[in-house]
């Protein structure tokens, strides 16, 4: 009896339950991962309004000639600017139409075996520099302007979204396919409802990067007589005046880093949920 007792006082007293703190599923791990969110989205806006508060301040010590005031005036940059972003959309949506369409055409059994050779050849508009490209369109075409820089940039942003249209439809799992046909699903119903839906991130990562590609190029532009924010690089260049050569250099970088952050936040909004 008396070891009993003894054995029982120096047992170890019994765990409670221990403490609950909140998984990643909780509400503390759903507010951190909220502010991480929030605090992503305001960083490049607040970035961006910062770089352009310096620059007009910087251009306000400065006494500028008539030259660099005709240059980067108001009218000018805003002008420069719409037209820029006329050429970037003209080009994006013409890239994006025509890309996906082809990207899927070519997922299809019946045109697998020439998928390569299609791609090969729109590889070729990135092989060659893109000042190359806008030229030598301008002059097969014969012909300046915006038009034919749309058209140069199409075929020199082809290449991302068709690959990744292609990429994106074939990495979806062939039993899901099988699954649905299975199912009585017809071929363009599995197209629209189980692999383009699947494919959607992919897709947009591509879409993502030939539309940057599309705004950098389009700089470019101004040497086929087609506007945009190389106008004012350009005019730097040419009358050695800093100011303007710093005014469209800063100015076509906020527009890139603004695009690419719309396109960033378009692409979290798109992206079908549990993907």
């Amino acid at each position: 009896m008396r070891s009993t007792e003894r054995q029982r006082d120096a047992a170890p007293p019994e765990a409670g339950p221990a403490p609950q703190t909140p998984g990643p599923s909780g509400k503390s791990g759903k507010g951190t991962g909220t502010g991480r969110t929030l605090a992503r989205y305001l960083v490049m806006p607040v970035f961006l309004v910062a770089v352009c508060v310096g620059l007009y301040l910087w251009l306000g010590t400065l006494t500028l000639d008539s030259i660099e005031r005709r240059s980067i005036n108001r009218e000018v940059i805003v002008e420069s600017l719409i037209r820029h972003l006329e050429i970037t959309g003209a080009a994006t949506l013409i890239v994006v139409v025509l890309a996906v369409t082809a990207g899927v055409i070519l997922t299809r059994p019946a045109f697998g075996k020439v998928a390569p050779y299609i791609t090969a050849v729109a590889s070729t508009g990135q092989a060659i520099p893109s000042i190359g490209v806008l030229i030598l369109i301008a002059i097969l075409l014969g012909r300046f302007g915006p038009s034919v820089a749309v058209f140069a940039l199409v075929l020199y942003a082809f290449l991302p979204v068709l690959s990744n249209t292609i990429v994106g439809i074939k990495q979806v799992d062939r039993s899901t396919v099988e699954a649905a046909r299975g199912m009585g699903m017809t071929k363009s119903a599995v197209l629209f409802r189980i692999e383009l839906p699947l494919a959607i991130p992919i897709m947009l990562a591509g879409i993502r990067t030939a539309l940057i590609i599309v705004v950098g190029t389009a700089t470019l532009a101004t040497f086929i007589n087609a506007g945009g924010m190389g106008d004012i690089i350009n005019t730097g260049i040419k009358t050695a005046r800093d100011p303007i050569l710093i005014v469209g250099s800063i100015l076509t970088a906020v527009l890139a880093l603004s695009i690419d952050y719309l396109a960033g936040i378009a692409e979290d909004v798109l992206k079908p949920r549990g993907l």
